[in-house]
């Protein structure tokens, strides 16, 4: 809580500093500053976010086409492919790299150590070494976090335990890369009496339905999503695989629960892409990466599907159903 606070403190602060002269002088000569956005999926898949972020730039003074210019690059899926356009984001000379999840974050800091380059959904950015500090970055890497530590998931598993009792094994699915610690996991699974069988990693959207062929094979009686672009970008897939494997499913944002998913706990990915808009306007506006702190979410939210629930066969208790921020009936 001590860290959090300082965090939020030493932002405020930083919203509140004026902008660098260069700046003013910039806007004065009618620059457009170009953006390059480097995105593991599909362009249609998160247009939504991307709608949320560009919705931010204007509210910071940022508007596609008069003084920014975004230039995207789509991996379709595959982690490969991404190094090749991060280097191409780099020959284009654009001024910053939004890189969303981990796998982009890797490309675009392998690709440049100068570009500043703009997370929105970080995991274990320290860990990773996309960063120095949360407090002080140090590097040409800034943004956002899309998780509060290893405690996340004793919280994660705890709700799945009070809505799905009888289930005793785990099946973990995962996309490579994308940056998680085991451990913390593993641990919270024995203290709540789980055995995890953790799937094969997901390289691309056709590893989904072999992933869980081989968890029902393992024995899984219920499933956690631990992340990843790959996935949320074929969340629709993974929902549909969850309810017929009969796999009461976890997941970590509430998009999978409207796309028939059972429940989710996790940040509003929404919430993220605009937050990180203040992070890129400041940097165009001549702020430093490696002196704007890291955030982390400071609010989680819970979603439950009920139609879900009722097709598994499960009660979900009171005390859960009141605490969920969402309810899709």
């Amino acid at each position: 809580m001590r860290r959090r606070s300082a965090l939020c403190a030493a932002l405020a602060l930083i919203s509140a500093a004026p902008w660098p002269a260069d700046f003013a002088h910039a806007q004065q000569q009618g620059r457009r500053f170009r953006i390059g956005r480097l995105v593991i999926g599909a362009a249609g898949n998160s247009a939504a976010l991307f709608q949320d972020h560009e919705e931010g730039l204007r509210e910071h003074g940022f508007v596609e086409g008069r003084n920014v210019e975004t230039v995207s690059r789509f991996a379709q899926g595959s982690i490969e492919a991404l190094p090749a356009l991060a280097r191409e984001l780099v020959a284009l000379r654009v001024d910053l790299i939004i890189a969303s999840t981990n796998p982009s974050i890797v490309a675009a800091q392998r690709a440049t150590s100068t570009i500043p380059i703009v997370m929105v959904l970080g995991v274990d950015p320290v860990g990773n070494g996309f960063i120095g500090s949360f407090s002080r970055p140090g590097g040409n890497i800034t943004g956002l976090t899309n998780d509060a530590g290893p405690s996340m998931h004793g919280k994660v598993l705890e709700l799945l335990k009070q809505v799905a009792p009888a289930a005793l094994v785990l099946g973990v699915l995962a996309q490579q890369r994308v940056g998680f610690d085991r451990a913390p996991l593993e641990e919270a699974a024995r203290r709540l009496g789980f055995e995890l069988r953790h799937a094969p990693e997901v390289r691309q959207a056709s590893d989904i339905e072999p992933s869980f062929e081989a968890m029902r094979g393992a024995g899984a009686q219920a499933l956690y999503v631990a992340g990843g672009g790959i996935l949320y970008q074929n969340r629709q897939t993974v929902a549909d695989l969850a309810l017929r494997h009969r796999l009461p499913g976890m997941f970590f944002s509430s998009d999978y629960v409207r796309a028939g998913g059972l429940m989710s706990y996790g940040t509003d990915l929404r919430a993220q892409y605009r937050r990180s808009a203040w992070y890129v306007a400041r940097i165009l506006r001549g702020g430093k990466p490696a002196e704007i702190p890291v955030e982390q979410p400071a609010r989680f939210e819970t979603a439950i599907n009920m139609k879900t629930a009722k097709l598994l066969g499960l009660t979900v208790p009171n005390s859960v159903l009141l605490g969920a921020d969402e309810v899709i009936k």
